[in-house]
């Protein structure tokens, strides 16, 4: 374990597990994959890598991993599972969600046997007998949310029965192929759907979408909503996928494999990075030149916007674990905050003013 022990600071789960505050994000691990007419994976993943990267989190001190059936189609989880084995189950959290990979027997992701299938097989892949969170991962909950209130019993039913610890659902999103095939004019407002079906949920976690090239709009009142509900927060793509950390430049633009999130989304491509690129120098003018100044810039200026969350922190190398996990968001000050929102802030309206193809919500 590093030298201030749990990276980030610990916090306590609603199910009583005592976890850092830099979690594991184990969606990248599960490789690429396709879902929903989309590339929906990450095929920069290496098996090998992956498990080595586990057991150095774990020694480093990260004791919480986050992932989903959908992560690979179940690989992320088959993996997790793998490294977990030889653990004892007091010391580690580990939380995986459901609703975006549906069997070809189910007419709904959100109908209750297929939700109990989807966790029975989450629990085998994992080789645990309970998860410490289980969450709706999306918002797609039918018509009308005509499987919300089944769904919610369902879950309830799994906690009562010790099979999970707490129930979780996702801050304002929207449902992946809504961006693609709805008309923006015509979308249900998210953050009034999120209200309304967190009134039937009543979750006792919140998963957070949040980075410094989040807009102030997305995540408004949030705070303070979970903190007046006392719904624990976990923050993901604190580092942007990536973009955060410098690595993808213009001049060395990135490629993707088949079956990558990454290749339907614009911020990703050579026109994007080369207006990304100014403001990341910046922040390195203000906060240094070294390789670790931007992610851990980034992953502080999560842990401390959001005080008692957990933020998570993928990866597809072993150096980028030891990179992240190395980050002590008491280094960053209260006026080099403010300075990376309005960096942010600012970056985030330069990309926004080359239109709406530049504004894909599952990036930030």
């Amino acid at each position: 374990m590093n030298d201030y022990g749990r990276p980030g600071g610990t916090l306590t789960l609603p199910g009583g597990t005592t976890c850092s505050r830099l979690g594991i994000g184990c969606w990248p691990i599960g490789g690429p994959a396709h879902n929903l007419g989309m590339p929906m994976g990450w095929s920069t993943a290496d098996d090998d890598r992956s498990l080595a990267g586990l057991e150095r989190a774990f020694a480093l001190g990260a004791n919480l991993f986050d992932t989903a059936d959908v992560y690979g189609h179940g690989h992320s989880e088959q993996l997790l599972g793998t490294f977990l084995r030889g653990i004892p189950r007091s010391e580690f959290a580990v939380t995986s969600k459901v609703g975006y990979f549906t069997e070809p027997d189910a007419d709904h992701a959100m109908e209750p046997a297929h939700l109990r299938r989807r966790l029975e097989g989450t629990l085998e892949r994992l080789g645990v007998d309970y998860l410490d969170v289980y969450s709706l991962h999306n918002s797609n909950f039918g018509p009308g949310d005509i499987h919300l209130e089944n769904a919610v019993a369902t879950l309830r039913s799994f906690q009562a029965e010790g099979l999970i610890r707490a129930v979780g659902m996702r801050g304002p999103h929207r449902f992946a192929p809504e961006r693609r095939t709805t008309d923006p004019g015509r979308r249900e407002d998210k953050h009034a759907r999120f209200l309304r079906q967190f009134a039937v949920i009543r979750p006792d976690i919140l998963a957070v979408r949040d980075n410094i090239l989040t807009p102030p709009s997305a995540t408004d009142g949030i705070r303070e909503f979970s903190t007046a509900h006392s719904v624990t927060v976990i923050v993901n793509k604190a580092l942007g996928q990536g973009l955060l950390t410098g690595k993808h430049t213009a001049a060395a633009p990135p490629w993707y494999g088949d079956g990558d999130h990454r290749r339907r989304k614009a911020w990703f491509t050579e026109p994007a990075l080369a207006v990304l690129g100014p403001y990341l120098d910046e922040i390195r003018h203000r906060l240094g030149g070294g390789p670790q100044t931007l992610p851990h810039a980034a992953l502080a200026y999560c842990l401390r916007r959001w005080p008692g969350a957990a933020v998570l922190t993928g990866f597809t190398t072993l150096a980028q674990v030891e990179q992240n996990l190395t980050c002590d968001p008491a280094h960053l000050t209260t006026d080099e905050l403010v300075f990376l929102a309005g960096v942010g802030r600012r970056a985030q309206q330069a990309l926004d003013n080359f239109g709406e193809v530049f504004t894909d919500e599952a990036v930030r």
